[in-house]
């Protein structure tokens, strides 16, 4: 199994509750769902909205609407940083602190089909939590039986705890909104995988899932990536696929996009928070979060307080496939799951590529970052080496011992093959 099995850093993060943290004075909603960008806004400047109200929409063919957690008036539309390290349009709301909201009912369970349960997911904008923002509902739609169910409690990142978290506090609403799932629409298995020697999770998990007989726990390899979806479906169904899991029967959910269902299934809640783990060296108390999306991130910071003020490095996301960013004028959207306050250190200077090979040997899907990095400008070359297969894992530069940030040459690639086909 190819993976690797890196250092831990959980347990400053993990503590007997989750903090709320409720009261931004203005919410900042970033114009964007994952890498889609091509979003139109419901809202303008002046306009009254309540929390639940829809204030955007994402286009294309996987389309999401985007919510207010708070009830306010639209500000304006600002930029500002989010998760993938840039700026973007940001939708500024003063909160009114009235929390009025928008009618939103739960659908009554005797209407429940996999019709309106597929309608749900997409009208209350439940979409992939555990970094990618894949709308949910892509998932369950279509005439595929849907056999197996795997919920990614393997948080396979070091530092992040969100997940861990979130089953700690809530484990009895994740067991309900999993078998809820699996009778709507039919799903024979589960499976909650978690990482091995997880020991407090495991027990916490065991003491509940007994009157789940569909619903199975097992543990998988401490290695990075292991909570990459291929290989949760590899290591537990014994399979490959080529674009999704459900050409195998499989649908593949991470335990935060669980709650949110459950949310959504028990309360008709859209998506309009989420816990973030708040961590790193830098920072007095790291601990998890409860956030509305749009919060911006160096409030929450100053809750929690910094060792010092300066010389600090942000990073969105974990330390592996996250992203640097100069600032905490950072907000929060629904795939950021991590918040890294790091000590600033002088990046060491790239030497010339080893020939060493490691970067190929360690590569999770198979392709050769050091050929990609090589022929960046050729696209017949790149073509053949297939960079889009590249998940972004960060293994690549982790391992180079000649400290070449191999994966961002690996971006670009894709990068270029995308404008390439594009012409």
């Amino acid at each position: 199994m190819i993976g690797m099995k890196l250092e831990k850093k959980k347990t400053m993060s993990i503590t007997d509750s989750v903090t709320i943290y409720n009261k931004p004075k203005y919410i900042y909603i970033p114009l964007i769902n994952g890498s889609n960008q091509d979003v139109i806004p419901f809202v303008k400047k002046g306009d009254y909205v309540k929390k639940g109200d829809v204030v955007a929409k994402t286009k294309g063919d996987m389309s999401i609407p985007i919510f207010s957690g708070v009830s306010g008036i639209v500000i304006d539309t600002v930029m500002s940083y989010c998760f993938n390290g840039k700026k973007v349009p940001c939708i500024q709301i003063e909160n009114d602190f009235l929390d009025t909201q928008a009618n939103y009912e739960p659908i009554p369970k005797g209407e429940l089909t996999k019709e309106t349960f597929v309608n749900l997911l997409h009208d209350k904008g439940i979409v992939g939590l555990g970094g990618s923002a894949f709308p949910t509902y892509v998932k369950y739609q279509g005439n595929n039986k849907i056999k197996t169910l795997i919920i990614n409690a393997v948080e396979c990142e070091p530092y992040i705890t969100a997940d861990y978290m979130l089953f700690k506090t809530k484990v009895e609403e994740v067991l309900e909104g999993i078998d809820w799932i699996m009778n709507i629409v039919d799903i024979d298995e589960a499976y909650i995988a978690i990482k091995v020697n997880t020991d407090e999770l495991k027990e916490l998990i065991q003491h509940f899932i007994g009157t789940y007989p569909k619903i199975k726990l097992i543990e998988v390899p401490n290695l990075y990536p292991m909570g990459w979806e291929k290989s949760l479906v590899q290591y537990i169904k014994h399979v490959d696929y080529k674009k999704l899991p459900i050409e195998k029967g499989i649908v593949v959910n991470n335990v935060s996009t669980i709650y949110a269902i459950y949310e959504a299934l028990k309360y008709g809640k859209p998506l309009m928070e989420r816990i973030v783990t708040f961590t790193g060296e830098m920072l007095k108390e790291p601990k998890n979060v409860l956030i509305k999306i749009g919060t911006p991130i160096s409030e929450v910071i100053e809750t929690i307080g910094y060792k010092r003020q300066k010389d600090l490095v942000f990073v969105a996301g974990g330390p592996m496939m996250g992203e640097s960013l100069p600032t905490d004028e950072l907000m929060a959207t629904a795939n950021l799951n991590c918040v890294l306050v790091l000590p600033f250190y002088e990046n060491e200077v790239s030497k010339v590529c080893l020939r060493c090979g490691k970067c190929v040997q360690i590569c999770p899907v198979k392709i050769s970052p050091v050929l990609v990095k090589d022929s960046l400008k050729d696209l017949d070359e790149l073509k053949k080496l297939k960079p889009e297969r590249c998940i972004e894992c960060g293994l690549c530069s982790y391992i180079c011992p000649a400290k070449i940030f191999v994966r961002e040459f690996v971006r670009q690639a894709k990068q270029n093959l995308r404008k390439e086909q594009s012409k």
